[in-house]
């Protein structure tokens, strides 16, 4: 069983000073509302609805942590995987959305327990403009990142591959990026993207 399995919600912030210590590695989801970021996270941990999304405005702006336990040590955990806030509806106040900026850029750019980045990209949209900045938070600290181009079972093989080098290409930028497509429905990507998240989380465990 992958340890991605034994998540579990831990706590939820609404700002950066309310976030547990940073003391134990964290994988963060970040991808613009409608992306696929909450289904991405429910099927890499064998879960229907630990993560939630909701098509009405405002109502996803908690940065919420779900806890892997540590098998060995009770009470601990190996890591947390970090459901970071959809950025990207245009009904939202422009106040509002200055300050899930200011929250998702202080995160990205100064969490020193930060392993890795899982950034969702719609594969039908490509990467927009909202995402090249948060392509340009991510560069400067050197984090690894997995762009997950979801929805990727809209698209035939040869399409997905061209959509791949296209985000690449565009978030070149991003020294350390890995991308893929990906297919929550269909699984599509599911053993490689845990793979590689498991390895951020905690390269010396089997599960």
């Amino acid at each position: 069983m992958s340890i991605l399995h034994r998540a579990s919600f831990t706590v939820s912030a609404a700002r950066l000073d309310q976030l547990p210590p940073p003391t134990t590695a964290e994988v963060c989801f970040v991808g613009r509302s409608n992306s696929g970021k909450s289904s991405a996270i429910n099927v890499l941990t064998n879960q229907r609805r630990l993560a939630f999304s909701s098509k009405t405005p405002g109502r996803t702006r908690l940065i919420n942590l779900f806890g892997i336990p540590d098998p060995v040590e009770q009470g601990a955990f190996l890591g947390f995987l970090v459901d970071l806030p959809g950025y990207g509806y245009a009904s939202v106040a422009r106040e509002a959305r200055e300050e899930w900026a200011d929250v998702l850029g202080g995160y990205l750019r100064s969490r020193s327990s930060l392993a890795g980045i899982v950034m969702l990209i719609d594969i039908r949209r490509g990467v927009t403009e909202l995402d090249r900045r948060l392509a340009d938070w991510i560069a400067p600290t050197g984090t690894p990142v997995l762009a997950l181009l979801t929805k990727a079972d809209k698209f035939p093989y040869g399409q997905r591959i061209k959509a791949v080098a296209a985000v690449k290409k565009q978030l070149a930028d991003i020294g350390a990026l890995n991308a893929m497509p990906f297919s929550a429905t269909h699984r599509l990507g599911l053993d490689t993207a845990t793979a590689q998240i498991e390895n951020w989380i905690s390269p010396k465990v089997v599960p």
